[in-house]
């Protein structure tokens, strides 16, 4: 049996356990002293769940909350945002689950991906959990008691998370809310200083090369250092953006919060439509995103991040971003693309965007005149 199998069985075994033992006694608590917030999901997707944090903290400020968290994302949470307590899961590794389980008897849990974790849920002993209706197949939602549906009207995914909570919209998200992580030292750029994300997990994230190097001699045209990023095994990319190394390159050799370090103090940060643009957000570094095959209005700032110095780039109603499926729901007036390689051989959605867009961007952000009128 695999890792990952021996989890499902486990979690399943004491999901239907603990329902066997509070028969009748599933009660939803007004007044819940233990939250618990469940999922496994990406780095993005996890950072947009602030807003539910936000709010569930504003809701229920006596209350203990946990959150279960992707072990490499733990170290963002170390300060506890909103007095959060990142708890590390992994599906694929038990020992994760097996600890978890000491932290067992929730009064309230929140669902907001994918809702087989409501079987998590109810193995920790949730008595009431909430989570998005209309997951397939329907018995992922089997231990559900409360189900919302998706909003009807375009919002952000952060902001329709927030809703499951009732009650009023979180207040508006404030950078000191979230203490800076704690991190090995290592050699900042000087200052003033841009960054430029250049990695994707997928390839139709990526924009092209010669964008990028085109996009540094501007940005080092208006006095400011570039310097490059990207993921682990994405060092490759900066190198074909920048064979000759006139720029620093920070790519595959930064954890999350050495990053988080490395966007806080930049004057600027350029990447695609990625993890670390949520990071800019929460960071409060002026970003400027790119959206090729995502939604701009799904995955961007929203309601809560609307004061963040933030630029999402995109051609609105590109003939083939036309999907409206997340986490298997339909959402009627959401347009994205997740098509592979093998159905897209070209992210015509990325090289549309062209370079007098961004610049553009970046100077509306960072309040400087056109370069043509530039002394």
């Amino acid at each position: 049996m695999s890792t990952r199998a021996f989890s499902k069985f486990l979690t399943v075994f004491l999901a239907l356990l603990q329902l066997v033992r509070s028969l009748g006694r599933r009660a939803k608590n007004p007044n819940p002293r233990r939250i618990l917030v469940v999922h496994h999901l990406l780095l993005g997707d996890t950072l947009m769940l602030t807003p539910l944090l936000a709010k569930l903290r504003e809701r229920f400020p006596r209350a203990e909350i946990a959150m279960t968290t992707p072990v490499g994302f733990v170290p963002l949470y170390r300060e506890r945002p909103y007095g959060v307590d990142a708890v590390p899961y992994d599906p694929r590794k038990p020992g994760t689950l097996i600890k978890l389980l000491k932290q067992s008897g929730f009064d309230l849990a929140f669902v907001p991906g994918d809702n087989r974790y409501s079987w998590l849920a109810l193995a920790l002993g949730a008595r009431w959990i909430v989570a998005f209706s209309g997951d397939r197949p329907a018995y992922k939602s089997w231990p559900v008691n409360e189900r919302a549906p998706y909003s009807s009207t375009p919002a952000s995914w952060g902001d329709m998370v927030a809703r499951l909570v009732e009650g009023e919209a979180p207040s508006l998200y404030r950078p000191e809310a979230w203490g800076e992580p704690e991190c090995q030292p290592f050699d900042l750029p000087s200052s003033p200083y841009c960054v430029l994300h250049v990695g994707a997990r997928s390839s139709h994230r990526l924009w092209g090369k010669e964008r990028w190097a085109h996009l540094a001699a501007y940005l080092m045209r208006r006095g400011l250092t570039v310097v490059w990023s990207a993921g682990p095994g994405e060092d490759a990319q900066v190198s074909a953006i920048d064979p000759g190394g006139c720029h620093a390159s920070y790519a595959g050799k930064l954890d999350l919060a050495q990053l988080w370090h490395l966007l806080k103090r930049a004057k600027l940060l350029v990447c695609p439509d990625t993890g670390i643009a949520h990071m800019g957000r929460l960071v409060n570094a002026p970003t400027v995103a790119l959206f090729g095959p995502g939604s701009a209005t799904l995955f961007g700032a929203g309601e809560f991040w609307k004061r963040s110095p933030y630029r999402a780039i995109t051609v609105d109603n590109f003939p083939c971003r036309d999907q409206k499926m997340l986490f298997k729901r339909e959402i009627p007036w959401m347009r994205h693309c997740s098509r592979g390689a093998k159905e897209c051989g070209n992210n015509l959605c990325m090289q549309v965007i062209n370079l007098a867009m961004v610049e553009s961007a970046i100077e509306s952000l960072l309040g400087l005149e056109p370069e043509r009128n530039a002394a």
